[in-house]
């Protein structure tokens, strides 16, 4: 059965019958603001900082290669959500599609599998905004033990559970006040990232570092990586800094023009990353060069933080403070647009009965999943507690096992395209390829790398060293997520039979919708019918 409803904007949008409005403030976000949601979600500057040292010591000066090759299955898989958006734009995304192509199981972990991914990115990136809040203000008090506040372990924690607690609280009040904070902070950390990749290169060329290198366009070719478990081992790392795109696909239900501006935002939004990424990286490289040494990308000393070691040395004392300042600001608007997919994940999973009802509840004033929120804040503060108390090398792992969660939701959503649509490929040569052949390829190279990073992430050398039991800790704990998701799912079963039976959101296809659509249409006319004109009855 399905339906064919109003937008808010006026545009008819033809989706199941099934599925259900939340409640959410429609047209709040344009595709200016939608894609700007985007591009803060994936935190740029956050994630090369945090990323250039673990790429570059695994592909070497392959590195803006990986950054490439990363980039390629999520623009395939961005398709796949484009077409789903415009059949049916609700804001569970890739739990609702999954559900709708492959059924309730299957899409329940689709969800769970982005919710986890979600809260691991939250924790992270609020330890990153504490660690380089303390770091600026060192920087503007020239006060080393200011600075060194990061490392007392009590500090660290209050701090960031503040900066979760304010992030919660901005993204509870509603998609307006989540879209004017990030304009400033998006503008800001973009053009700070151009700055320094620009100041990168000509230092490099002036020959100011001893470990600078000159640029090669084999710095582009994936082919020229050493092995291909290198390869594997930073595409994962790579595909990580991608993430957080989709998040104005989550918002679509909230979207001036729900079933196309998402898309579109999505793919602009991609766009705008990949260029900068790039662009960074081969400055980056030209400055500080591949060596494991000194300012040197590979260098595990600063590997983890490398914007903190090539701040001053880059843009000096005065400017260094703006990229400490970027990447404060990067990691604090991600943190607060990273609640928009999760909390709106789960909203919808509420709403379908896949979760308990109260996460349903949309806040009356604000109209945003406030319980969602404040639960998805919560819970990162529990984990980033909790890990940051057991290990600083279980936070690290974190961000291995990430690439697992990551690849195991996207490629899942992208086979799910190819199968929601599988009526349509043979309608027109563009079906085949944005809602077949594009998906498939996306999956199929997700999938390849969920499965191989699998493999290696068993050996203990896998991310930081750490083992238990004699695998991996990054082994541990992204199997170990993805089976808490399956215990949590038989746990719903037991309190939501109706939905893991399929009588709340349905399979269909767009061929199936047609036929219902007709049959709605036809009753209805009847029915109308009826009710404006007696019918005559034969007395016979």
């Amino acid at each position: 059965m399905v339906q064919l409803g109003m937008r808010p904007s006026g545009e008819s949008v033809r989706t199941g019958g099934d599925i259900r409005s939340k409640g959410l403030g429609g047209n709040s976000v344009g595709l200016t603001g939608s894609t700007v949601i985007g591009i803060s979600t994936v935190a740029p500057v956050y994630c090369l900082t945090s990323t250039l040292g673990p790429t570059t010591g695994e592909v070497g000066l392959q590195m803006p290669a990986v950054f490439i090759a990363g980039f390629l299955p999520m623009l395939l898989v961005a398709f796949a959500y484009r077409e789903l958006n415009k059949a049916v734009p609700d804001c569970g995304t890739s739990f609702t599609w999954t559900v709708k192509a492959f059924g309730p199981r299957l899409g329940w972990m689709c969800g769970w599998g982005l919710v986890i991914a979600t809260i691991i990115v939250l924790s992270n990136l609020a330890g990153v905004a504490t660690s380089f809040f303390y770091l600026m203000l060192g920087e503007i008090t020239g006060s080393d033990a200011v600075a060194a506040l990061d490392g007392n372990k009590a500090v660290h924690i209050a701090t960031t559970l503040v900066f979760i607690a304010v992030a919660t609280a901005i993204s509870y009040r509603g998609m307006t006040a989540t879209k004017g904070v990030q304009y400033a902070l998006v503008g800001l950390q973009l053009a700070v990232l151009v700055l320094f990749a620009v100041m990168a290169v000509m230092k490099a060329g002036s020959g100011a570092t001893t470990g600078s290198v000159d640029f090669s366009w084999t710095w582009l070719n994936p082919f020229s990586v050493q092995s291909f478990a290198a390869f594997t081992a930073g595409l994962s790392l790579s595909i990580f800094m991608y993430w957080g795109w989709d998040a104005c696909l989550t918002v679509n239900e909230e979207t001036s023009g729900s079933s196309r501006t998402p898309g579109l935002a999505a793919l602009l939004s991609m766009l705008v990353i990949v260029g900068s990424y790039l662009l960074v990286a081969v400055g980056a490289q030209m400055f500080a060069g591949p060596g494991d040494e000194g300012l040197g990308l590979a260098n595990e000393a600063t590997a983890d933080n490398v914007f903190a070691a090539l701040a001053g040395p880059v843009m000096g004392p005065g400017l260094g403070v703006l990229l400490f300042l970027a990447v404060v600001s990067s990691a604090a608007a991600s943190l607060q647009t990273t609640f928009i997919p999760v909390a709106r994940t789960v909203l919808a999973m509420s709403t379908y009965r896949a979760l308990p009802a109260s996460y349903g509840k949309v806040h009356p004033k604000f109209r945003t999943p406030g319980r969602a929120t404040v639960m998805a804040g919560v819970a990162t503060g529990l984990f980033y507690s909790v890990m940051t108390l057991l290990s600083e090398n279980v936070l690290v792992d974190t961000i291995y096992a990430l690439g697992l969660m990551i690849c195991f939701y996207y490629s899942i959503t992208a086979f799910a395209c190819v199968w929601y649509f599988r009526h349509d490929l043979r309608r027109s040569a563009r079906d085949a390829v944005f809602k077949g052949l594009l998906p498939l390829l996306g999956g199929i190279l997700l999938a390849a790398v969920f499965a191989k990073t699998l493999v290696d992430m068993w050996d203990p050398a896998y991310g930081t060293g750490s083992s238990v039991f004699g695998m991996g800790s990054v082994f541990v704990i992204g199997v170990g997520l993805l089976l808490l998701g399956v215990v949590l799912m038989l746990v719903m079963t037991r309190h939501s039979p109706e939905f893991f039976r399929g009588e709340v959101l349905t399979r269909d296809t767009p061929a199936l919708a047609e036929s219902a659509l007709t049959e709605s249409a036809l009753t209805g006319s009847v029915a109308a019918g009826s009710a404006a004109e007696p019918v005559a009855v034969d007395p016979r």
